[in-house]
């Protein structure tokens, strides 16, 4: 009995591991036309690899899936990745993930981070795997276990989980007077002087002083990454929204947080504003300074337009006057225009969801049919086999509705090269000769065709002319025959169908109808009917740079023809 529940365990772990590898290989197999297409590969990549259940032994495409969403993030703005990592409903449950992800940029990491759902195990596991410059966000992280506490505790990752901001005094660094956040979130102020409590060192007071920036300055996060190092000095500048200072008496700053402290201090208040007389005038009168807007000179990380928002000090003791605490805030940068997707993104996006149940229902009809997990009776594999049957039809039908999205917006141009449309024509005639000879209709040819050479490639031809001509013949009665031209128009290559007027109403009535005329016919026009099929036609002639129009009861196909010297250059 355990072994045969082991075997049906193994059995069903092949299972899932192949459904995930087909809803992986479904998402890859999406060509990345635009912005908006590689936001949804993203979101996709990122829903599959995150879920609890895949995580199983590696395959190609768990790789290759990696592999595209390293890709992805180079041309998806990191702040619409973050956005995404930190929506509600994002569960981060597969600690290789989180790992992958750890090693991004720092806000990316940090909200991969927070989002991550792991068990105590996978932490165990994960935390020391981790990169050390992301070790560090652990430390903002609350609700771990003893366990993991101390692994943390063993690394050197502390101060984990210090109290909120509101109404805590977080003591300055270098002797700086503490300061307190007043009621209302009007700003920082200064707290009386306390002794530090024993045993707390510099490096304690500038952790808690980076927690309390944190904490007041919320979504405004600046890197958590080391500023020891060179690399993470820089990461961290790019991203520093705000910054708390301190001024003397005279308005100059002798103290700043964080790591463009060294570039503020020394600065000068005054003659900085937009408006240089008011904000003198509140210096000189010690008033609070709200939302006056500051231009900084200096460094790119530095330079630019700033709000600068404080409250005067005063000495507890003697009510001298001290100086300014305050914080300094950036102007957010002009928000870039969001691409809006197009109706043939849409439409695209609605293909892939539809694909992987299509995909999911042919494979499970396969396997039955194929007895891949034990015998079936007959009458279940036949019709599994006219279920995959269907589905396939119905795959090869969203094919054709995502070339003809492509097509038509432009985002695929049939390939150039070098044809006779003449011979394709005869071709495609000699092989639909098997369908119209047992009818007595068929195509009629002109008795001496000139040569038609295009600049598109034979193969691209070849389908056109096979989806136009097999369509047409498909509407036929028996005994109904269509003639065929082939001429050169002006500098286009023209290939005319004449159809009997019996057979121009029936093709009306299927092409309003969306569905073949007679269901029981071998030749079929395309999954969505003879008007869809035309359709297609005409965007890939389009696309080609020539048209199918329809003239009175013809049919014409024009392409682009090359010149006789252009096509015997090609030959030769």
């Amino acid at each position: 009995m355990k072994r045969r529940r082991a075997r049906i365990g193994s059995r069903e772990r092949r299972k899932d591991l192949m459904h995930f590898d087909d809803r992986l290989a479904t998402v890859l197999q999406m060509p990345v036309q635009g912005p908006a297409m590689a936001r949804i590969q993203w979101r996709q990549l990122l829903d599959l690899l995150a879920r609890d259940e895949q995580r199983m032994e590696h395959s190609e495409a768990l790789d290759a899936a990696f592999v595209r969403l390293d890709q992805l993030s180079g041309r998806i703005p990191e702040d619409e990745r973050v956005a995404i990592l930190r929506e509600p409903m994002m569960r981060i449950a597969n600690p290789e993930l989180v790992e992958h992800l750890a090693s991004a940029k720092p806000a990316v990491a940090i909200a991969a981070i927070a989002a991550a759902d792991l068990s105590d195990a996978d932490w165990l596991e994960l935390i020391p795997a981790l990169p050390v410059q992301a070790r560090g966000i652990l430390r903002h992280r609350q609700g771990f276990s003893p366990a993991i506490t101390a692994l943390l505790d063993r690394l050197g990752i502390g101060d984990r989980g210090l109290p909120g901001a509101r109404g805590s005094a977080v003591p300055e660094r270098s002797g700086r007077p503490e300061l307190v956040v007043l009621e209302g979130g009007g700003g920082l102020a200064r707290a009386p002087v306390q002794e530090a409590a024993g045993g707390a060192g510099i490096g304690a007071i500038v952790r808690r002083i980076e927690e309390f920036r944190k904490a007041r300055a919320g979504s405004e996060v600046t890197s958590d990454f080391d500023e020891t190092s060179s690399e993470g000095l820089g990461l961290a500048r790019a991203t520093v929204r705000a910054v708390d200072f301190a001024t003397d008496p005279a308005g100059r700053i002798d103290w700043a947080e964080g790591v463009l402290g060294s570039s503020l201090v020394g600065t000068l208040l005054a003659g900085l504003g937009a408006d240089p007389a008011a904000l003198g005038q509140a210096l000189r009168l010690r008033q609070p300074l709200r939302k006056f807007v500051v231009a900084l000179p200096g460094a790119p990380d530095l330079a630019g337009e700033w709000r600068i928002d404080a409250l005067p000090q005063f000495a507890p003791a003697d009510g001298r006057f001290i100086g300014y605490a305050g914080r300094l805030r950036r102007f957010p940068a002009p928000s870039q225009p969001t691409p809006q997707d197009t109706e043939g993104d849409s439409m695209r996006q609605v293909l892939h969801e539809l694909r992987t149940p299509a995909n999911a229902i042919q494979i499970a009809a396969e396997i039955i049919q194929q007895q891949l997990y034990g015998p079936a009776p007959h009458e279940y594999r036949a019709l599994a086999a006219s279920i995959a049957g269907d589905t396939a039809q119905i795959l090869a039908g969203f094919d054709e509705l995502d070339r003809l999205v492509k097509l038509e917006n432009g985002s695929q141009v049939p390939a150039s090269g070098n044809c006779d449309l003449a011979v394709i024509v005869e071709e495609t005639v000699a092989r639909l000769q098997a369908w119209t000879g047992p009818r007595g209709g068929g195509f009629v040819l002109p008795e001496s065709a000139p040569s038609l050479p295009v600049g598109i490639d034979g193969e691209e031809v070849a389908r056109l002319v096979w989806r136009l001509l097999a369509g047409l013949v498909g509407l036929t009665a028996p005994g109904e025959a269509l003639s065929l031209d082939l001429t050169y128009v002006g500098a286009q290559a023209v290939l005319t169908v004449h159809m009997p007027p019996a057979m121009v109403e029936r093709m009306d009535v299927a092409a309003a109808s969306g569905q073949p005329l007679d269901a029981n016919r071998s030749l079929s026009s395309g999954m969505f009917g003879i008007g869809f099929t035309l359709r297609l036609a005409a965007a890939e002639a389009a696309a080609a740079g020539g048209a199918l129009r329809r003239v009175a009861r013809t049919l014409q196909l024009a392409l682009p023809c090359l010149t006789p010297a252009a096509s015997r250059h090609t030959h030769a």
